[in-house]
């Protein structure tokens, strides 16, 4: 229960710290290297090179995590508390989220579009070069609100019902699915059982977020019932089953317009929208949405702590 507390704390305090040698780092390194052994291993059948892959990534890092948690107990009790502590502050990115959309909100209030472009490319997918003012506010609030969940929600909740290690090891499922889960010629077969499987683990935390949001803009006196209602509607309005879960449940607290079509790579890829436009979106929003997102953090990690009672 302490390590939690302990990590929760230095990532709302420091935030997410950028070092070569960050543990999420050397799992994305890790993926890398095991990819390319079993790409030339299974040259013929790709979907078993993926699943492979994945597996022998979430057996190390579970077992190096586990390693290190027990070893660092047997050692002295404080000194695995402490280290569990900065373990499970690697895995949840608070801060970072709300960070990163600040310093393109910092060239919007100087008029820069150009810089608030090149700063949003850093953090979205979609091609950025075009965007006007609404189109680059409305990246972010996509952002932060699609990431409560898997950066900050889920790997919380893991770490509450199974420890510190399943965090990391949710965290290797979803970094897993950041670098495998396209669907281009390279990984269509190759990243078919990391994104299914990503699906799996993001299932139940991308639910418990958007009804969370709900709580906290009715916490923060925003529309808690159109954010409820908008969730209702449009919680699938997305290729992913999850990721319109938590932009559905802001879009509603906000009042606004989400999703629709963005270019990616050049090509025009049409999705459908998120919620009703009541109004025009504007810097404010993104300030509200980073409000509900340090609630939401809050809040669930309340729940972990109770499930660690459990």
């Amino acid at each position: 229960m302490k390590e939690l507390t302990i990590g929760f704390l230095l990532d709302l305090i420091i935030g997410d710290p950028q070092n070569p040698i960050h543990p999420i780092r050397l799992i994305g390194n890790l993926c890398s290297k095991l990819e390319s052994l079993f790409r030339r291993i299974l040259r013929e059948s790709l979907k078993l090179a993926g699943l492979l892959t994945w597996i022998s990534v979430i057996l190390i890092v579970f077992l190096v995590s586990e390693f290190i948690v027990k070893v660092s107990f047997r050692i002295n009790f404080i000194i695995g508390i402490i280290i569990s502590g900065i373990m499970f502050y690697f895995t949840i990115s608070t801060k970072a989220l709300k960070v990163e959309g600040l310093k393109v909100i910092k060239f919007l209030l100087k008029e820069d579009i150009e810089g608030a472009r090149k700063q949003l490319s850093y953090i979205v997918g979609r091609d950025t070069k075009s965007l006007d003012k609404e189109g680059i506010l409305r990246a972010v609030v996509e952002t932060i609100a699609e990431n409560m969940s898997d950066g900050v929600v889920a790997p919380i909740l893991y770490a509450g019902l199974f420890g510190v290690p399943f965090a990391f090891v949710y965290k290797a499922v979803n970094t897993m699915d950041s670098m495998f889960g396209y669907k281009n010629d390279k990984y269509k077969d190759f990243g078919f059982f990391p994104a299914k499987l990503d699906d799996v683990f993001n299932f139940i935390p991308a639910r418990v977020t958007g009804y969370l949001i709900v709580v906290a803009s009715y916490i923060l006196k925003m529309d808690y019932k159109n954010s409820y209602k908008i969730y209702e509607r449009d919680k699938n309005n997305h290729s992913s089953p999850n990721s319109a879960h938590p932009e559905a449940a802001v879009a509603g607290a906000l009042g606004l317009r989400l999703g629709g079509a963005n270019y990616y790579f050049g090509k025009l890829v049409d999705k459908p929208t998120i919620g009703d436009e009541l109004k025009k979106i504007e810097i404010n929003d993104v300030y509200n949405t980073n409000k509900i997102l340090y609630l939401v953090a809050f809040l669930s990690y309340l729940i972990s702590m109770m499930l660690t009672l459990l």
